[in-house]
């Protein structure tokens, strides 16, 4: 069976460095670029893809050069979930939300916890929305207004878009923010969780049920039904604890700036390169980005 390496780097690829690469992987083939100087293919078979990424690392010794192995066939996905807090988002929203109570510090560390898998995330994420209870509702539109989107969010999106992927953002954070971020980068759908408010302030509480890391699986599964395909055809990208479940079943399952527990165990890791390392993956050239 034929496997492809594909390389992404964050400074530069060169053709020597390929080379070195092809002569330690069995049948490999020429390389083929899919931007020159900072993406490209090597076929090979006769090797696992866990060893020649094993192979192809130790080469590298420690350069910043993503990398994946996969078999040659089925490689473009036909459906992306996506998480969105520090993964389609910089940064976490409800850590920013926090800011506007003067608690954005102790919420951000039970956050970290949380997404490192240390403790339950339903306990956290109703701890952490306790201790906003009479925030005005304004704050969120103030945190929206300050969001980033990743490097290559959109075009990630976009891409799968026009080639007639399915792609849907979920989120453990909240609807108010999935939505906006859906239209801007123009996911098909969203879903997340839900923070009760009344009389204009938030009350402290969050709307069960709680959409957690079992939650994000059963909607990829969902979704992949409803597009009539499998999990093989899915790819799933997230950066905590509750994304694994999801990352683990999908296809292409990618730990993106992860935290240890979920790089640990993601098909791809993605350490040093922003989200079109996805396109690139699933063999896109640059010229096919949209």
């Amino acid at each position: 069976m034929t496997s492809i390496l594909t390389l992404v780097a964050a400074d530069r690829l060169d053709d020597s460095m390929l080379s070195r690469i092809g002569e330690i992987l069995p049948g490999a083939t020429a390389p083929a670029w899919l931007e020159p100087g900072k993406a490209a293919d090597i076929a090979h078979s006769g090797l696992s893809d866990a060893e020649a990424e094993t192979r192809a690392r130790q080469l590298l010794d420690g350069a910043k050069i993503d990398l994946v192995s996969q078999p040659a066939e089925g490689r473009r996905k036909k459906l992306l979930v996506a998480d969105m807090d520090s993964t389609i988002v910089v940064g976490e929203t409800l850590d920013e939300l926090a800011a506007f109570a003067g608690l954005k510090d102790h919420i951000a560390a039970i956050t970290a916890r949380a997404m490192n898998g240390e403790i339950d995330f339903k306990s956290a994420l109703r701890e952490r929305v306790g201790l906003l209870a009479g925030l005005a509702e304004q704050a969120l539109a103030e945190t929206d207004s300050h969001l980033s989107l990743m490097p290559g969010a959109k075009t990630l999106v976009a891409t799968m878009r026009a080639h007639g992927a399915y792609t849907v953002l979920v989120s453990g954070g909240f609807d108010y923010f999935t939505g906006r971020v859906r239209d801007r980068c123009g996911f098909h759908q969203d879903r997340a969780n839900r923070l009760e408010i009344e009389d204009g302030k938030l009350t402290g509480k969050v709307i069960e049920p709680i959409l957690d890391r079992d939650a994000k699986l059963a909607f990829l599964k969902e979704f992949a039904a409803l597009n009539r395909i499998g999990g093989r055809d899915a790819v799933a990208v997230g950066d905590g604890a509750n994304d694994l479940a999801m990352i683990k079943e999908a296809g292409l399952g990618v730990a993106f700036h992860a935290k240890p527990v979920v790089a640990g165990e993601a098909r791809f890791r993605v350490d040093h390169t922003d989200l079109t390392a996805l396109l690139f993956a699933q063999g896109y050239h640059r010229d096919e980005f949209s």
